[in-house]
C-alpha cells in the first residue's frame, strides 16, 4: 500500500470519525486498512503538532504506557507534545502490522523519533503497540505502549 493511499484513507477515516458515523467496514480487511491509515494519520498529526487531529483520534480515556513503567494521560501527552518539535516521527516502512479482534484493533510498528523537547534533543527508534477501539463515533485510539529506545545498532538505517 502506498503512502498516498494510506494518507487518503486516513483523511477519509478522519472525516468518518468526525462525522459521528461508526458504520462497520464491510470486511475485516477494510477495518485493517482503515485503522492502519488512522494510525499513520495520527503519527503525522503528532509530527506536525496538529492537536485538532490528535484530539479527534484519541479516545477520551487514552493512556500511553512507556517502557520504563510510566503511565501518561491524554492531558499529560498534550502538554508534553506542546513542548516538542519533531524532525522525524515516522513509522519504518513495512514494519506496521494491524491485528483485529472484533471491535478492537492493535497496531504494532517501529517508530523513528527525532527532535527537540523540554529536555533537549532526542533521536531514538522504538517499537510501539497502539490499541484502537470501535466506538459509536468510529475508531478511537485508546491505549499505547512504547518500548524503551532500541540500541544504536538497531536504529542504524539500512
Amino acid at each position: 500500500m502506498s503512502l498516498r493511499s494510506i494518507l487518503i484513507g486516513g483523511i477519509f477515516l478522519m472525516s468518518v470519525v468526525s462525522s459521528g458515523s461508526a458504520a462497520r467496514a464491510q470486511t475485516p480487511e477494510d477495518d485493517r486498512r482503515a485503522v492502519a491509515a488512522l494510525d499513520i494519520a495520527y503519527q503525522m498529526a503528532v509530527k506536525h503538532n496538529d492537536f485538532v487531529t490528535m484530539d479527534r483520534i484519541l479516545h477520551e480515556d487514552f493512556v500511553l504506557m512507556l517502557g520504563d513503567g510510566r503511565a501518561i494521560s491524554r492531558e499529560a501527552l498534550f502538554a508534553n507534545e506542546r513542548q516538542t518539535t519533531y524532525q522525524q516521527q515516522d513509522e519504518e516502512p513495512g514494519s506496521q502490522t494491524v491485528r483485529l479482534y472484533g471491535d478492537t484493533a492493535i497496531v504494532t510498528a517501529k517508530l523513528w523519533l527525532k527532535g527537540v523537547n523540554a529536555h533537549g534533543p532526542f533521536d531514538r527508534t522504538l517499537w510501539f503497540s497502539d490499541t484502537y477501539v470501535r466506538t459509536d463515533s468510529g475508531w478511537r485510539y485508546a491505549f499505547a505502549q512504547a518500548s524503551l529506545p532500541l540500541p544504536p545498532t538497531a536504529t542504524a538505517a539500512p
